[in-house]
């Protein structure tokens, strides 16, 4: 076994009135991909965050390549050789693929010291075809999908010729073709020597690109090992303490009445001719793969897009959102793929977070009930168990778990008839995907019709009454849960043929 290049001891980390580390220990290695595990709010993000640059541990010892690091801040932690590729990709909209990767560490005319742009495209342009992407350096990255910006941000990773990879969640927006892309990457960098640390909930991942593990739970360490010698039962056990037996709750469909019926709804280059309908009590599954348009359908129906053709009918009577203040006045909410841009405010506190579409009923005379609005947080935000020093802390100190319940806790508590679930459990943990699983499974059986996007088959299996596959902005196949068959509806989303069941 090689020498650790980063070792941790006995690292700690308080927050007010909370404990985030507990004397963690960790050991990272030249050429080994290796696991961080444990559900959310374990203390992933915040060791993550430590080693570049932007916590001070509370208490500890970090070691590179045998010396102490103090790091003041994350440029000094890029520069040590850390470099981390985040599951929220953090980059500038307005400026251009180039602008992007090279951030922080522009390329220079040694004579002029000018920023050198043709090397610096020139450079890119390899990164670029080293990934097998087709994207013009010139590119602006707002015009991106968001598993092209993940790509760039890896590219960016590689620009840095980093020593230690940090890659949270690097695949949660990532085509099959690209997921074996990433793979390749990988093993090229441990080929090369590099040390990568890979954070992912989902374990056929993990036991196909990581070499060993470290599982943490509510801060501390919790044991480590080769991947050969565990299942993922093991693994399971670890993280939260107990066998998860069912991911999936049991439930008997009960379809009432007709409340969403879609007619031949199109929007002009993301999807034509969509046609289904909706009842009480009913979870419908929204699958495909990346860029086939489902969540252009489910922005469209709640407003956020204009439709170019088709009808929505809401209770039998023509639905024409214009915004999607419009939905929500007739009880349709939408929790987005994009929790951190579209679905909380993360310089805003928990408690405003949940209580934001509230607000007019919150009010007296222009001023908001301040008690009412704790009480109404601390309610949703109990039902949801959100983990928290308390709700007046602002959301961008959460973990990626907890920010989703908080955009769950802000729905739920808007009393919605129509739930939209846009990828609800991308980039949580197996305990916390459990419960988002059950809370919906209630919902429907309370008589909420629920939407469920996902682009993981075995969610969209255990939880859908009917199932409507995508494929490049058409809808390929509708079908009910009798029908339900993993290969069918696979090439039903890889577009190799049509199959309407019952459409």
């Amino acid at each position: 076994m090689s020498e650790p290049i980063v070792t941790i001891r006995n690292l700690t980390k308080f927050f007010p009135g909370i404990k985030a580390l507990d004397n963690v220990h960790l050991n990272i290695r030249e050429g080994q991909v290796h696991a961080l595990i444990g559900e959310n709010g374990a203390g992933k993000s915040t060791l993550v965050k430590i080693l570049t640059g932007v916590y001070f541990p509370t208490g500890g010892e970090i070691t590179m390549e045998g010396k102490p690091i103090h790091f003041k801040n994350a440029l000094d932690s890029q520069d040590a050789g850390i470099v981390a590729i985040h599951q929220e990709a953090s980059m500038f909209l307005e400026l251009s693929v180039a602008e992007n990767i090279f951030m922080g560490h522009h390329l220079r005319n040694e004579r002029t010291k000018k920023i050198n742009w043709k090397k610096m495209k020139e450079e890119t342009e390899k990164l670029l075809k080293r990934l097998e992407l087709s994207i013009s350096p010139d590119t602006l990255v707002k015009n991106l999908s968001v598993a092209q910006r993940h790509m760039v941000e890896i590219a960016k990773a590689l620009s840095l010729n980093a020593k230690v990879v940090i890659m949270d969640e690097p695949t949660s927006a990532l085509t099959s073709r690209e997921v074996e892309d990433l793979y390749r990457i990988v093993r090229q960098l441990k080929s090369e020597g590099k040390a990568i640390i890979f954070i992912s909930h989902k374990f056929e991942e993990i036991f196909e690109i990581c070499d060993y593990f470290t599982v943490l739970r509510d801060g501390q360490y919790i044991n480590e090992g080769y991947l050969k010698d565990v299942t993922t039962d093991d693994i399971v056990k670890m993280m939260i303490g107990r066998s998860i037996e069912h991911m999936y709750p049991q439930r008997t469909p009960s379809s009432g009445k007709e409340v969403l019926k879609v007619e031949h709804l199109s929007q002009l280059g993301a999807f034509s001719d969509i046609s289904f309908s909706l009842h009480e009590g009913e979870i419908l599954g929204f699958f495909g793969l990346v860029g086939a348009g489902r969540s252009e359908v489910v922005r469209t129906i709640f407003g956020i897009d204009r439709k170019s053709g088709g009808e929505v009918y809401l209770d039998g009577s023509l639905f024409n959102p214009r915004h999607p203040s419009d939905a929500m006045a007739r009880g349709i909410a939408l929790v987005p793929e994009d929790r951190q841009q579209q679905g909380v405010i993360l310089e805003m506190s928990i408690s405003d977070n949940i209580t934001l579409p509230l607000l007019d009923s919150l009010c007296t005379r222009g001023f908001t009930n301040r008690k009412k609005e704790k009480e109404v947080a601390r309610n949703f935000g109990e039902k949801m168990e959100i983990k928290a020093a308390g709700y007046e802390v602002d959301a961008d100190t959460l973990s990626g778990g907890n920010q989703q319940k908080v955009v769950l806790a802000k729905w739920i508590a808007s009393g919605p008839r129509i739930l939209i679930l846009d990828e609800p459990t991308k980039g949580i943990d197996v305990a916390t995907k459990a419960a988002v699983h059950e809370f919906v499974a209630q919902a429907a059986k309370d008589g909420l019709c629920v939407i469920l996007v996902s682009s993981e088959l075995p969610e969209i299996l255990g939880m859908s009454d009917k199932v409507a596959v995508m494929h490049e902005g058409e809808l390929t196949a509708l079908f009910d849960r009798s029908e339900l068959d993993s290969e069918k509806i696979m090439r039903c989303a890889l577009g190799e043929y049509k199959e309407i069941v019952n459409g």
